[in-house]
């Protein structure tokens, strides 16, 4: 692994989706573990338990997320993680990853500080391969 990307985090409720992205990321070992939360309130819970341990050592470099969900969306994510990523020492690259194409959508999600970038399903291996590498 040219950058050792110690852990990718996938935040998506499509299994299919999330069984395609860890058999790339494992079949060319892009990162040594892939943390999976089917909501963003699952992955909101386990960064705010980061939060209380001394160190942040579990907490991913990379996370994909999906905008529509069950329980907690994307946006609400979004909105909710931008409130504590300061607190987090580690850095993070989030990237929003969606089968909407809407303009708005994308011009939303690129406005917010905290995302690296919008990427449409299916995500091309060339994008994932440059993120990752």
């Amino acid at each position: 692994m040219p950058q050792n990307i110690e852990s990718v985090c996938i935040i998506d409720d499509d299994h299919i989706y999330i069984n395609l992205l860890s058999k790339i990321i494992e079949l060319k070992k892009l990162s040594e573990s892939v943390l999976v939360f089917n909501n963003g309130k699952e992955a909101l819970d386990f960064f705010l338990q980061s939060l209380l341990k001394e160190e942040n050592e579990e907490v991913p470099q990379i996370i994909f997320l999906d905008l529509n969900m069950p329980v907690m969306d994307g946006w609400e994510f979004l909105n909710e993680f931008s409130k504590i990523k300061n607190q987090i020492r580690k850095k993070i690259d989030l990237y929003v990853v969606s089968s909407s194409i809407d303009s708005r959508d994308i011009e939303r999600a690129k406005s917010i500080d905290i995302v690296s970038d919008y990427l449409t399903k299916p995500i091309k291996l060339d994008d994932f391969e440059r993120i990752l590498i």
